[in-house]
């Protein structure tokens, strides 16, 4: 009786001191938690600090998405024999020099992509790559601070094709008139007088004029997520029918060192490429602005990404 009232005692005592040390681990870890995070609010505030300093920003981040696949002798498919490949990438940098009396922001957006299908028992096909998706947009805005969130500035923005048929069209933007920024990393930028140069070979409906630029930029990266949104559009004073926007957006999830997930997509409105496309049809779609079919243009890409 008294061995077991002993052995009682002495695993009452054990579950006693595991509590305890239970209990105390856990206090510790607390307390260190609570360091921790102090450390970690004191260190985001410098950054912000450091952020806020007059001088050069810089950052790119992009998204790389493809695949490729072979099939021999797969008969329930229409080309049994056949090879084929999707490669695309995107890229979004910027150069920003951020001063007490002015500020220069550079950006750079492009988004290539090709496809091919190689049908082996077809001589006559294309084995190549071709593209696809392509779009190529510079942008420079130079302002010299008014107050603290309005500034007087003149933009230029070139977007254009890179694959297939470079700058024709392509698009210069040149302006004046004011950019704000309510909050940190949005930028509008509104210029009532801009000249839109279009630039294209050929007799073409592609038209250049005056108008007024409109332009919304959102970039932010909050640690392991990279965004940027940007919305570019053109009202021409001449007519509607040559007006245009553009609307891109970039995401990116950072899951290991420098590599990620991103995810793109873009929307477009162009009345004249519209028709332009509509008037190389054989036959012809569309005989001019009145009858044309302006549908909303519009590109995706998924794959890895990479932050620089």
């Amino acid at each position: 009786m008294r061995r077991t009232l002993l052995l009682i005692v002495f695993l009452i005592g054990i579950v006693s001191i595991n509590a305890q040390t239970k209990e105390e681990l856990q206090a510790q870890k607390a307390e260190k938690q609570a360091e921790a995070d102090a450390a970690q609010k004191e260190a985001k505030a410098i950054q912000a600090k450091i952020d806020a300093l007059p001088g050069w920003r810089t950052g790119a981040f992009g998204t790389i998405g493809g695949s490729l696949s072979n099939f021999s002798k797969w008969y329930a498919q229409g080309a049994p024999n056949n090879s084929s490949g999707n490669i695309g990438f995107t890229l979004n940098a910027y150069a920003n020099l951020i001063e007490e009396k002015f500020f220069w922001r550079n950006a750079l957006s492009t988004n290539l992509n090709w496809v091919k299908l190689d049908d082996k028992d077809n001589p006559n096909d294309d084995e190549s790559f071709n593209p696809t998706t392509d779009v190529f947009n510079l942008s420079s805005l130079y302002g010299r601070n008014i107050t603290k969130s309005l500034a007087a500035s003149g933009l230029m923005e070139y977007r254009t094709t890179l694959l297939d048929n470079f700058n024709d069209p392509g698009y210069l933007d040149l302006g004046v008139g004011a950019t704000w920024t309510p909050i940190d990393n949005l930028i509008v930028v509104i210029h009532p007088l801009n000249y839109n140069f279009v630039f294209s070979s050929g007799d073409t409906v592609f038209e250049s004029s005056l108008g007024a630029k409109i332009v919304a930029d959102y970039t932010r990266s909050i640690g392991a997520v990279n965004f940027k949104t940007n919305l570019s559009a053109f009202q021409s004073y001449k007519s509607s029918d040559y007006s245009n926007w553009t609307w891109t957006n970039s995401f990116s999830y950072t899951l290991w060192k420098m590599i990620g997930v991103g995810f793109d997509f873009g929307l477009r409105s162009n009345k004249q490429e519209a028709l332009n496309y509509a008037l190389m049809q054989t036959p012809p779609t569309a005989t001019g602005f009145d009858d044309v079919n302006n549908d909303l243009q519009s590109y995706y890409t998924v794959g890895l990404s990479y932050k620089f």
